[in-house]
């Protein structure tokens, strides 16, 4: 199936309703509750997943949809968008313009397109998986292969790997040349055009990753969980991006001793 054919047009209508929302509240009045697990979900982000929701229904009544906020329907279609409304709710809340909307389609349990809108800075990138992806309309491409000591590395924020893993990951931000902290789904924009060269983290969801993958494989990277495999509705949590799969190979190899303790 040509996926950038039959969705580009949604994909680009989807993005272009979920700006208009974000820019709504976006450094204005927003109303900012909490979760059960205490992160921050703002009425944007509800919004944003309903519109997304409905646009779905309309144009496609058998796929399925997964979001952070209303949970899933129709999980097992073979077709099942994934969107994650706001992703960086805290840099969206903040005023900091690193936020975006992601919009992937899982086609028989694979990502296969995905979408980020940053509408404050005009950005949109688009991908099709491990065949092309685009910045602005533009076509990217990743940086050529380094090593991690050359490598330029986008994490989270130290809180999302505390625990037993923390050693290794503070071993693999020494490691590399440039690291830099959090940034969200902007930072897997940047790698996608070749300004950085490595992306990891972990304590995600499926909505947060769904839309990365494509973009990142599109442009010729490598996208996976900590054990170099795809990502699917079994993921654990812990993603990495790389501009290789060299790197992602060299990356994983410091954080194996805290993953090989993990039963998850």
């Amino acid at each position: 199936m040509d996926y950038e054919k039959e969705f580009a047009g949604f994909f680009n209508r989807a993005g272009d309703r979920a700006g208009q929302i974000a820019l709504r509240y976006f450094r204005g009045a927003l109303p900012v509750d909490e979760k059960a697990d205490r992160s921050p979900v703002t009425q944007a982000d509800r919004d944003i997943e309903q519109a997304l929701r409905d646009m779905v229904a309309r144009e496609f009544p058998a796929h399925g949809f997964v979001g952070e906020e209303f949970g899933a329907t129709r999980e097992d279609a073979e077709f099942v968008w994934v969107v994650d409304p706001i992703d960086g709710t805290r840099a969206f809340m903040t005023g900091k313009p690193l936020f975006g909307t992601i919009i992937g389609l899982m086609h028989r349990g694979k990502p296969v397109m995905g979408l980020v809108d940053q509408p404050f800075t005009r950005e949109r990138w688009l991908g099709v998986a491990d065949k092309i992806a685009y910045h602005n309309n533009a076509v990217i491409r990743v940086a050529p292969p380094r090593d991690l000591a050359a490598a330029r590395l986008y994490t989270g924020s130290p809180d999302m790997f505390r625990g037993d893993g923390f050693d290794d990951w503070l071993r693999l931000c020494r490691a590399a040349r440039w690291p830099q902290y959090g940034c969200d789904c902007y930072a897997y924009g940047l790698m996608a055009m070749g300004w950085a060269d490595l992306v990891v983290e972990q304590q995600l969801k499926i909505y947060d990753v769904a839309g990365i993958v494509p973009i990142i494989t599109g442009a010729g990277g490598f996208a996976g969980d900590w054990a170099l495999q795809d990502v699917g509705f079994g993921f654990d949590g812990r993603f990495i991006a790389a501009s290789s799969r060299e790197l992602a190979v060299e990356a994983v190899a410091i954080l194996s001793l805290s993953f090989a303790g993990d039963s998850r």
